[in-house]
């Protein structure tokens, strides 16, 4: 397959940055990366305009580390709360994946993080707080710390033995006091009673 070098105009994933030259195959060039604009031929017009597309890409490369280096610091700051459902063992329904989280960051604080971007070795299975690496530049690392909620109610605890014991005693004592005794009921009686009005004496 016949090979021709060009020199990229944009960054070009798997080929490399604007000012790059690089040879790939004729036909790919032809086909697709002229069309696009994406690249150009390498002659001596061309070579002539390298140093402004290498100024261009450390301008580029320059307003990237910036903005990753601030979003770092923001990121850092933040705890990213993500509900899930958990069954009555605690353990989650499916998991939280990078992509989980870029979705979470984008929905919650508007931070645009592409979730290759996130280092997450394997899927986060349990509820609590866990240190999530993001690689937003190979120059910018920083942790992202993520705290799995459970949606699911928590069940009642079940009551023990010496409270039902105490919930049973507590109607025993509520019961109505005994009755008085005769003696002291006609005693109360008579106490409270009001006095008969004397009769007139006779002469």
């Amino acid at each position: 397959m016949a090979k021709t070098e060009v020199i990229l105009t944009h960054n070009v994933v798997g080929l490399g940055g604007e000012s790059d030259q690089v040879k790939v195959a004729a036909g790919y060039a032809r086909n697709y990366l002229f069309p696009q604009g994406l690249a150009i031929p390498v002659t001596a017009a061309n070579k002539r305009r390298l140093e402004v597309l290498r100024q261009r890409r450390a301008e580029r490369e320059s307003h990237e580390l910036n903005s990753m280096t601030e979003l770092a610091q923001s990121l850092s700051k933040l705890t990213l709360v993500i509900a899930m459902k958990t069954g009555e063992d605690g353990k989650l329904f499916g998991s939280v994946t990078a992509g989980t989280i870029a979705d979470e960051l984008k929905h919650q604080f508007e931070a645009a993080v592409d979730k290759r971007k996130i280092h997450l070795p394997q899927p986060i299975k349990k509820l609590g707080e866990h240190d999530v690496e993001l690689r937003l530049h190979q120059d910018v690392v920083t942790t992202l710390k993520v705290r799995v909620d459970s949606t699911t109610p928590a069940a009642k605890p079940a009551e023990s033995p010496a409270a039902e014991g105490r919930a049973a005693k507590e109607p025993a004592a509520a019961k109505a006091a005994p009755a008085e005794k005769p003696e002291a009921r006609k005693e109360k009686e008579r106490s409270q009673r009001k006095p008969r009005p004397g009769k007139a004496e006779t002469t």
